[in-house]
């Protein structure tokens, strides 16, 4: 448990050190108090999540810690980790040029609106979490693992996804960045192909997913698709 525990926080810091490099380089200041606000903000979230699993589902920890293309089973899937990486990334970077060459004008409130979209997706991975302890890091199947329908799973098949979404739309509006938003249209690219992905690999091999998918009709968005 204590080996667990210290790979999780090494990878908190890791994290931290992420953040830095694809916010402040990129922006070439220090003097960026959207930046920091939405740091502590998206940091804040990750560690109290890290800590409820530590006490709580060391289990779900243990999977969330394999992730990444070379975790991954599928090969499908390694291309689409990649992808992901590198939508991730540009969410970041684009919105920290903006404002360095200050190609965006967004007003508080929206910066406002941004942060608290992105501790709201945070809430929605936690409830996910909560609900499920088999949502591993990867497309993988548990020896014990069982097809959950309650909770935001008796709305839509992968609840995980919209809450990562919201999350991430609202990274460039916390950093004061509209042209960041477009970057968003490669990650829903990338989430949409991953669950189909996925979708396709669960209904082979884990049992009771195909009435699953048959009952709740939709994967991302309630009453939309």
């Amino acid at each position: 448990m204590r080996g667990l525990n210290i790979r999780a926080f090494a990878g908190l810091l890791q994290l931290v050190v992420a953040l830095a490099v694809l916010i402040f380089l990129p922006a070439w200041t220090l003097r960026y108090w959207q930046a920091w606000i939405l740091a502590a903000v998206f940091i804040a979230c990750t560690l109290a999540i890290t800590v409820y699993l530590m006490r709580n589902d060391p289990a779900l920890l243990e999977r969330r810690l394999k992730a990444g293309p070379g975790a991954e089973q599928e090969n499908s899937q390694k291309i689409i980790q990649a992808l992901a990486i590198v939508a991730f990334i540009s969410i970041f970077v684009v919105s920290a040029l903006d404002h360095r060459f200050g190609w965006s004008s967004v007003p508080p409130y929206v910066i406002a609106l941004g942060d608290i979209l992105v501790a709201l997706g945070f809430f929605l991975v936690f409830l996910v979490f909560r609900e499920n302890t088999f949502t591993s890091g990867i497309i993988e199947v548990g020896s014990e693992q069982k097809v959950i329908t309650t909770g935001p799973y008796a709305l839509v098949r992968h609840p995980m996804y919209i809450g990562a979404l919201v999350m991430l739309i609202g990274v460039p509006l916390a950093l004061g960045s509209w042209w960041g938003l477009l970057t968003i249209t490669l990650m829903v690219a990338v989430i949409v192909w991953r669950l189909l992905d996925e979708e396709s690999f669960l209904a082979k091999r884990l049992a009771g997913y195909c009435e699953y998918q048959n009952r709740v009709r939709y994967r991302l968005l309630p009453f939309i698709w």
